[in-house]
């Protein structure tokens, strides 16, 4: 077949070498076709890598906190707290202010309202993350609706107007973005589906890019269903390779980006439950055969596992050296027990920070493959997992 000895450019270029002509005729008096391809150049490139390789630091990991308003709404009422901006923004205050965050933690995903908010002193809780060192993120795209046409799937929105957005926000001081879609296994997925999501984040990396923000790109595939760790692994297997087609097809720089993956479990339904070390081998097989070394790290999403859960199986996963920097980006699995000590109530500030601190610590041990569970809180060892849940 003509595409058989077809070699792919790097992430640079979207022409192929030795590509046959059309219809797989040669012209003629020439054994062999000369292709032309150019290189897209990008003024953020260099930046795009540093902050990569930033976020990308040993020992530290992203803290998630981009809930939507509505969303962070359902956390505030689980501890009695109505959902208004005054206290949304305390409790993220308290996040963001903790003191020596920044040892544990590279990089903070915001919502669009917190990127623009201050402390109660009048301090950009942009500035208080760069004082830690910790690089801003924001979340751009604007969530999950039907697909039609497929199997009770979704797709996820936000690309019109993208880059007028990124362009304010990177003006704001944010330097990496996020952009979550998912794949449901108990609906297929189907091929649309995958490929949807595919293209959307590949198209949200190359705009992201081209305005000075580096990409995370997350297709999660939800914990959902009854399904055997080895249906997760083909799943994840086809997606990341769907995606990565659409990233190089899209020019974007491979050295500028970053994973969001979901660890390869079983469903989250499943009556045999994988043990951390059986999770990093499917995940790690995953990685080595779908993602280049190229890509500086991989950050995952806990989904709704327990914050020790989420915790021990990252430990397992930096046993032995990796390709990329394997590390965290919890939202959940950091916050839970935090939210549960705060309380709503300002005396309490100090003591959720440390909460804070404790499992940030714990999952940067992790990153280095040095954690233990001993002396773990029974409150950090319960389950998250919400069916469907979405941000």
């Amino acid at each position: 077949m003509a595409c058989a000895n077809l070699v792919k450019l790097n992430a640079a270029s979207s022409s192929w070498i030795g590509q046959k002509s059309p219809f797989g005729q040669r012209s003629q008096g020439s054994s062999t076709r000369r292709v032309s391809f150019s290189i897209r150049a990008n003024s953020y490139t260099d930046e795009l890598v540093q902050t990569a390789k930033t976020i990308a630091s040993p020992g530290r990991g992203i803290l998630a906190i981009d809930e939507s308003n509505a969303t962070c709404g359902k956390r505030l009422a689980s501890i009695g707290l109505d959902n208004t901006e005054t206290n949304r923004q305390a409790y993220r205050q308290l996040l963001l202010t903790a003191p020596g965050l920044g040892e544990y933690i590279s990089g903070a995903i915001l919502f669009e309202e917190t990127l623009y908010q201050s402390t109660t002193d009048g301090k950009k809780f942009v500035d208080c993350l760069r004082d830690e060192n910790i690089v801003p993120g924001i979340k751009v795209d604007k969530g999950l609706v039907p697909l039609p046409g497929s199997n009770n799937e979704s797709w996820c929105q936000g690309l019109d107007g993208l880059a007028s957005r990124s362009a304010e926000y990177y003006k704001q001081g944010a330097r990496f973005a996020k952009w979550r879609t998912v794949v449901s296994i108990p609906c297929g997925p189907s091929a649309l589906a995958v490929k949807e999501a595919a293209w959307g984040l590949a198209r949200y990396a190359a705009i992201s890019q081209d305005n000075g923000l580096v990409p995370i790109v997350e297709p999660e595939i939800l914990l959902d269903g009854d399904h055997p760790i080895d249906r997760t692994l083909e799943v994840a297997e086809k997606v990341w390779a769907e995606v990565f087609y659409y990233l190089a097809e899209n020019n974007v720089v491979f050295e500028g980006i970053l994973l969001k993956p979901s660890m390869v479990t079983p469903g989250a339904e499943h009556k045999e439950k994988a043990s951390a070390d059986t999770i990093a081998k499917y995940t790690l097989t995953m990685l080595k055969r779908r993602v280049p070394p190229a890509v500086p790290g991989i950050m995952f999403l806990s989904g709704g596992q327990s914050e020790v859960q989420a915790t021990l199986n990252l430990n397992a996963m930096n046993q032995s050296p990796n390709p990329w920097h394997v590390s965290f980006s919890y939202a959940r699995a950091l916050q839970n027990t935090v939210l549960k000590t705060w309380q709503g109530r300002p005396d309490n500030v100090e003591a959720a920070q440390k909460s804070l601190l404790v499992r940030a610590k714990a999952n940067s041990l992790a990153q280095l493959g040095r954690y233990s569970a001993e002396g773990e809180s029974e409150e950090a060892t319960k389950g998250m997992f919400v069916k469907g849940y979405t941000y």
